[in-house]
């Protein structure tokens, strides 16, 4: 497939969003988008699903489409083309069509070839075997039971009416069907949002391995990093290409700016050299020709202008003067958190200035650790304590603090009645939220104004314990970058949950994990996390495998032994005289020990 926009530009209800949208899709590529919130990234994927969003560009280019073939494009929409009546597994399986058409065939074939095979079905069945496989035949019934599995669904969930899902479990169903159909071009918005970490590693892995092309836009650096091979910016409203992944993008827009930096400077001293030779012979008649002739060079030569800096603009953290707690931050022990039914047990210490990560899949209780450490839900069993002067400060990522009606500076005064009107505005200036943003109510913010709301209410508590829940969530990469540095440098302690291992990898000197109703503290940071569940994972992976590859084995000898003994009644029969002197009989014959051989050679295969 191949899609190539030139000069184009997308406006809506009149605003500009894009003014000069350039993008080649080759088949194969990995393109990610990125950019700030608000800078139409997704306005940018709807238009390549929708070309008639495009309009003439303010480049110099003419402004075209050029389209090869009919690519078939997949895109996300809510829960679309789902059929309530279907099992999840029989929606998943739309995708294979394709695949389980050739199935049948083949099925039917088997059937044949049982029953005085004709030369031409035995032909038939070879190329449809080799079809089948070059389709991914042999691999797609492991490859949906993965996908499912790693984002959360159960064996039990196969047979369930889609009717008996969540929203947001549809919505996750539609996204693994749209994976699996494969389409021609890709287009991904955030799709890591509200993935755990397994799941976003198995989306990793499915489009890194992904053979046709795809476009998402993303603020996961580590995401972008390992499945990317294009990157497009958009900043102030044009597009800039960077032939590569997340981290030659960082490299390469520090190196092109310096260079358009000192080109630019460059540029204006020798405009200076040349205007004042000028000045100071183009009154004297002996001169005034060579003065010309500077002025004249002046106008020949290209225009460099001085680039534009990156737009790094986002909320100011200074965390205000706070009491100091005791060595000892936060003790626990054996304490079970959860609702109706304990979701896991654990017991650690944290001591001033410990930055704990607590990771897990969805449903495995991180939320309810925080909250339950919070006090806000009442611990099960065993206990927690706070230390000496610990002024804890809470980060809801559900934002249920907030009412709907209030509005920005109304929410703000509540948690700081003290506070007058100059410090309120000043304070959530500091969040970007000016004298027009601060009378919105709270019901119109978008996700990324919520997360700056709550930010400054934490900030300005002067708490020494942090405790954080998602606090990345809706935040662009510049943003995520400040909320690091400044966590990095605070003095005090911090607690908090997050998927994105980038954060995870920047902050945490610990790791709390939480998987199946086991909570596994870590006292590592997040690499060297990686490494000590790698070193168990092998090891529990060794034992299975040894358990498994003797029970295979077993069941393979067993069936090898069956079909060898089938194959050696079948050459006896070949040399009975009602069958070598009939050439049906015996073409026959000779075709079903054909197929036992390559089922035989088959089963070498995988016994070996």
């Amino acid at each position: 497939m191949y899609l190539k926009i030139v000069n184009a530009r997308v406006d809506i209800l009149n605003k500009s969003i894009l003014e000069q949208v350039n993008m080649e899709i080759k088949d194969k590529d990995h393109i990610a988008i990125i950019g700030r919130n608000g800078a139409g990234k997704t306005t940018l994927l709807k238009a390549l699903v929708d070309n008639t969003m495009f309009e003439e560009g303010t480049g110099e280019e003419k402004f075209n489409i050029y389209k090869v073939g009919k690519p078939v494009i997949g895109y996300l929409k809510q829960n679309e083309g789902l059929n309530n009546d279907n099992t999840l597994l029989e929606e998943i399986l739309l995708a294979y069509q394709d695949i389980i058409k050739i199935e049948d065939k083949l099925h039917k074939l088997e059937i044949k070839l049982n029953n005085n095979p004709l030369k031409e079905e035995i032909y038939q069945y070879t190329e449809l075997q080799d079809y089948y496989k070059n389709i991914g035949g042999y691999e797609y019934k492991k490859e949906y039971l993965n996908a499912l599995l790693k984002n959360g669904f159960t064996e039990n969930d196969f047979n369930k009416k889609i009717s008996s899902f969540s929203g947001g479990e549809q919505t996750k169903i539609s996204f693994i069907k749209l994976l699996l159909s494969k389409p021609d071009l890709l287009v991904l918005d955030e799709p890591t949002n509200h993935l755990d970490i397994e799941a976003i590693l198995w989306l990793e892995e499915y489009l890194e391995n992904y053979n046709n092309a795809f476009v998402v836009v993303s603020h996961d650096r580590m995401f972008i990093n390992h499945v990317a091979n294009k990157i497009y910016e958009i900043e102030y409203g044009e597009m800039i290409l960077y032939n590569g992944n997340y981290e030659y993008y960082e490299e390469e827009k520090k190196k092109r700016y310096e260079i358009n930096l000192y080109n630019y400077e460059r540029y204006q001293k020798e405009v200076k050299r040349l205007q004042s030779i000028a000045d100071r012979f183009r009154y004297k008649p002996s001169k005034a020709s060579m003065a010309m002739a500077k002025l004249k060079q002046i106008e020949r030569m290209d225009k460099v202008f001085k680039p534009d800096k990156a737009d790094t603009k986002t909320f100011k953290i200074n965390f205000p003067n706070f009491l100091e707690s005791g060595k000892v931050v936060l003790s626990v022990l054996d304490l079970k958190f959860g609702y109706k039914y304990a979701l896991g047990k654990t017991s650690f210490t944290l001591n001033r200035g410990d930055r704990l990560g607590v990771i897990g899949a969805n449903g495995t209780g991180k939320s309810t650790l925080l909250k339950t450490i919070m006090g806000i839900i009442p611990k099960i069993g065993g206990s927690y304590s706070m230390g000496i002067n610990v002024i804890p400060a809470y980060y809801d990522q559900q934002f249920s603090t907030f009412l709907p009606q209030d509005t920005v500076y109304e929410a703000f005064k509540k948690e700081f009645p003290l506070m007058n009107d100059y410090e309120i505005r000043s304070s959530l200036a500091r969040f970007l939220f000016g004298s027009e943003d601060i009378d919105k109510k709270i019901m119109v913010l978008s996700g990324g104004e919520k997360v700056r709301l709550q930010l400054a209410i934490v900030v300005f508590k002067k708490a020494n314990l942090l405790i954080l829940d998602e606090p990345t969530n809706h935040l662009d990469i510049i943003s995520k970058e400040k909320l690091e540095d400044v966590l990095k440098s605070y003095p005090g302690t911090i607690i908090f949950v997050s998927h994105d291992r980038y954060f995870v990898k920047k902050i945490a000197t610990s790791i709390l994990e939480l998987e199946n109703n086991n909570v596994k503290y870590y006292a590592y940071n997040y690499e060297g996390y990686l490494e000590k569940k790698r070193v168990e994972n092998s090891q529990i992976k060794a034992k299975k495998e040894s358990r498994d590859n003797k029970k295979i084995a077993a069941n393979i000898d067993i069936k090898i032994t069956k079909i060898e003994k089938e194959i050696a009644s079948l050459k006896e029969k070949l040399f009975l005289e009602e069958v070598y002197l009939n050439q049906v009989k015996y073409q026959e014959i000779e075709g079903k020990i054909r197929i036992l051989e390559d089922k035989l050679n088959r089963l070498l295969k995988s016994w070996e």
